[in-house]
């Protein structure tokens, strides 16, 4: 039987999503957690090492309850786990999620893995959820993420003045977002949705 599915779903480019395993993932995030700045760039509490068994136990529970659709992300060159994209807090009558990503392996910041990662969870959302929009929230500081998020289409949307203190200066939370149509533009193959 043939299909008329258009593409994978979890590969991209240069990464692929898989399923999260709680104990390798849980090692992952407590290494990750002593870099400050990588925590800088994804939390707004103050930074601080977290244990690994801590992170397990807080994972198992927002998988068992379904809060999030968490996805590990893996290189296709050698299934290295460089971090994790996922949405959560979805609004199903409203068809709207917030998203977040992570990668904290510096020596892969840079090289468009993320970008190729949040292509897949936006394919994700709105061709597997059939979600209508989707949006992040970044701190103004994240130049690097801000860029990446408007080279994949997501929208200024607005701003919390002054939101995060961080090393005596006060910076802002930007909010951005993207619309099922918006995406379906500039990916053509999935206009018949």
């Amino acid at each position: 039987m043939e299909s008329n599915l258009k593409s994978a779903l979890y590969s991209g480019e240069s990464v692929r999503l898989a399923a999260i395993d709680a104990e390798e993932f849980a090692a992952l995030v407590s290494r990750h957690s002593r870099d400050s700045e990588y925590f800088r760039l994804q939390d707004s509490s103050p930074c601080r090492p977290v244990a690994k068994e801590r992170v397990k136990k807080w994972l198992e529970k927002e998988i068992e309850e379904g809060h999030v659709s968490a996805f590990a992300i893996r290189t296709l060159e050698n299934d290295h786990l460089l971090g994790d994209v996922g949405v959560g807090g979805i609004s199903w009558n409203h068809g709207d999620a917030l998203l977040g990503i992570g990668i904290g392996e510096r020596g892969f910041w840079g090289k468009g893995y993320g970008s190729d990662a949040m292509k897949l969870v936006l394919r994700y959302a709105f061709v597997e959820l059939n979600l209508r929009r989707v949006t992040l929230n970044v701190y103004e500081y994240n130049l690097r993420a801000i860029r990446a998020y408007e080279k994949l289409g997501f929208q200024h949307e607005g701003r919390v003045l002054k939101y995060i203190n961080r090393e005596g200066r006060r910076w802002d939370l930007i909010y951005m977002g993207i619309m099922k149509e918006e995406w379906l533009a500039s990916n053509t193959s999935y206009q018949n949705l």
